[in-house]
């Protein structure tokens, strides 16, 4: 992980500090690469000389990253890499094939301004790593299901965008297949243009269930 600079900055309101922001976002691009994997004890020390930071801004990160599933934490072992279980990965996808499709189909039915879902296709299509590839694919299925006007079913959705990505890298590590998922995308977001709103519930479903039946089948992964 690289070394995180020393800054001044003060918290934004309602934000993480900024320095704790930097120290997540470097943990979470380590999980999400493999550089840290599955299961792996994260030693609050360790970490924070890795990064050249002291030990709460790793700490707060930890905690956050446990929030949104990509860490666990015990009060014996201390916090590791969430494993990537087949019985959890097909709980996640299962709130999602009944979730996110009537999410997208609401959203596309209403005037929508696309251009942040394009904008993280291209992110996707020009990603350097599987972290980047899979974060770019979290903020379109976001745009697909941010505007569905039920800020309980978002606030669902945005819970299980992290615990995705980690699966979903986990799983190109075993199986690349982003391109194909890139072309479903793709035809996702031309129906959404369309306001084809019946169309986009049946693409995005078939989409995630698909995925999810490749690489997280009932007789194992």
């Amino acid at each position: 992980m690289p070394e995180i600079l020393a800054q001044n900055g003060q918290a934004r309101p309602g934000a993480l500090p900024s320095r704790t922001e930097a120290v997540l976002e470097s943990i979470k691009h380590a999980i999400l690469i493999g550089e840290l994997k599955p299961g792996q004890a994260l030693v609050e020390t360790d970490l924070a000389e890795q990064l050249g930071v002291s030990k709460t801004p790793v700490r707060e990160a930890l905690k956050t990253l446990a929030g949104s599933g990509l860490v666990v934490m015990s009060p014996y072992k201390g916090a590791a890499v969430r494993e990537v279980d087949q019985a959890h990965a097909r709980c996640v996808y299962d709130m999602r094939l009944l979730l996110e499709p009537v999410a997208a189909a609401r959203t596309a039915a209403g005037a929508v301004d696309w251009e942040v879902a394009r904008r993280a296709l291209d992110l996707a299509d020009q990603a350097s790593d599987t972290a980047e590839r899979s974060l770019a694919n979290r903020a379109f299925h976001r745009a697909l299901y941010a505007g569905c006007g039920n800020p309980l079913l978002v606030r669902t959705l945005d819970e299980l965008r992290d615990q995705t990505a980690l699966l979903s890298s986990a799983a190109w590590a075993r199986q690349p297949s982003w391109e194909q998922e890139a072309r479903e995308h793709r035809a996702i977001l031309a129906a959404a243009r369309s306001q084809e709103a019946d169309q986009v519930r049946d693409l995005m479903r078939a989409h995630i269930g698909a995925f999810a039946a490749r690489n997280f089948p009932e007789d194992g992964i």
